[in-house]
């Protein structure tokens, strides 16, 4: 038996323990990790600084090092995570679309956790701990199989969690890292039916194509995104400036970071120029449409631009010539994940919600809030860019599916 399917078996185990435990329970459990965090903070950052030092040699951009990199404020961010995780509503258990028959019947859904949850991620190695405490929670046992450029710093990650959980009720193998980075033990995971129930691909648009392609086991889709800012004519300059500047660089590896910026003709000339000085002081590279060039000095952006997610401080602008233009570009280019339009017209911004069938649509906010903490989740699995069965910040609510609960006083059917 290989060693996969012994901790698959391990966790389909774990699960039926964490179905029923209380949020009293888990809570602890959570805890118990924060306080591991804590304790091995040093431990933590100095085998983080090996996957470092391995990107740097290899010429990993450096927007995607940011993205594997950890620190004493990202520790930190950890460890608020696991408190905000706990002091959030358990939703396990939670009765809902109650109703009563004529004749007594009682039926109401419950909601329970999904059971075993597999996880395939790039980079971030803060995802190894936001996954398992929102699992767990959630009452859900899970998989990792981080990318192999943070191995070093997901072994150290794991280990302080299994210490933690080992102060608690919460079993050991109630998370499992999968050690082994040759892929081909991803073709294997994609085809546990058996024990897992869900796999989250969390990563660029090549693993999702391919854990979607080749899973048999339910996917839930997350992560690419191709995000987009209208800047409609009736935008204030100065504050449109500054929100594309944060959705651009604050972090430019992330998934809710904008990719294009769509300007109105009428604005164009307003903006350009105050817009490149700012982010060309950031060393953001701008590619821009024919009329765009035509008033600023940018590269040239082609058909491919508008279809890229850069990952990178890299910006596509084009100038539109109305509102229907803008919404008729981010339609054939989005990827469903968060959209923004920058405008005073009421009209507008509800044509452009209603319109837009993105996870996240904004007015006159930066693309960058799309995230489970910002969105009181405490932590998120990923950004679910599809329908069903969960759209947008992936939390605790859903990881949890369920069941009808029929209570009756000896029924028989007529």
């Amino acid at each position: 038996m290989s060693e996969l399917i012994i901790k698959a078996k391990n966790l389909k185990e774990s699960s039926n323990i964490l179905k029923t435990l209380n949020a009293k329970q888990k809570n602890k459990a959570i805890l118990e990790i924060a306080k591991s965090i804590e304790k091995n903070k040093e431990y933590i950052l100095t085998e983080n600084k090996k996957d470092v030092e391995i990107a740097e040699k290899k010429g990993i951009k450096k927007s995607l090092i940011d993205r594997l990199a950890l620190n004493e404020k990202r520790i930190k961010g950890m460890i608020e995570a696991c408190k905000t995780v706990v002091n959030l509503k358990d939703p396990v258990g939670e009765m809902f679309d109650s109703f009563l028959r004529e004749d007594g019947l009682r039926i109401s859904k419950v909601r329970v956790p999904l059971g075993v949850i597999g996880i395939i991620y790039e980079s971030r190695p803060n995802v190894t701990l936001e996954a398992t405490i929102l699992a767990l929670k959630s009452g859900n046992s899970v998989l990792l199989r981080g990318g192999s450029d943070a191995i070093n710093s997901n072994k150290a990650i794991v280990k302080a969690i299994k210490d933690g959980l080992g102060n608690s009720e919460i079993p050991i193998n109630s998370i499992e890292l999968i050690e082994n980075t040759n892929r081909e033990l991803v073709n294997e995971m994609l085809k546990l039916n058996e024990y897992i129930d869900l796999i989250i691909p969390r990563g660029g648009k090549g693993l999702i194509d391919f854990v979607v392609k080749n899973s048999t086991v339910p996917v839930l889709e997350t992560g690419v995104g191709i995000c987009h800012i209208f800047v409609d004519e009736s935008a204030n300059i100065e504050k449109s400036i500054d929100i594309i500047d944060n959705a651009k660089t604050q972090r430019p590896g992330t998934c809710n970071t904008v990719e294009t910026v769509l300007i109105h003709k009428n604005i164009a000339e307003k903006i350009l120029p105050a817009l490149k000085e700012q982010l060309e002081s950031k060393s953001v590279e701008i590619r821009g449409c024919e009329k765009t060039i035509s008033i600023i000095k940018v590269k040239k952006a082609t058909e491919e631009d508008w279809a890229t997610e850069y990952l990178d401080l890299i910006l596509s602008i084009k100038i539109v010539e109305d509102l229907n233009e803008a919404i008729n570009h981010i339609k054939k280019y989005s990827t469903g994940h968060s959209e923004s339009i920058l405008t005073e017209n009421y009209l507008n911004a509800m044509k452009f919600v209603n319109e837009i069938d993105s996870a996240a649509v904004y007015i006159n906010a930066s693309t960058r809030f799309t995230d489970g903490g910002e969105f009181g989740m405490g932590a998120e699995m990923g950004i679910s860019t599809q329908k069903m069965h969960a759209r947008g910040p992936v939390g605790l609510k859903e990881l949890t599916t369920y069941k009808y609960i029929i209570q009756g006083n000896y029924n028989v059917r007529d």
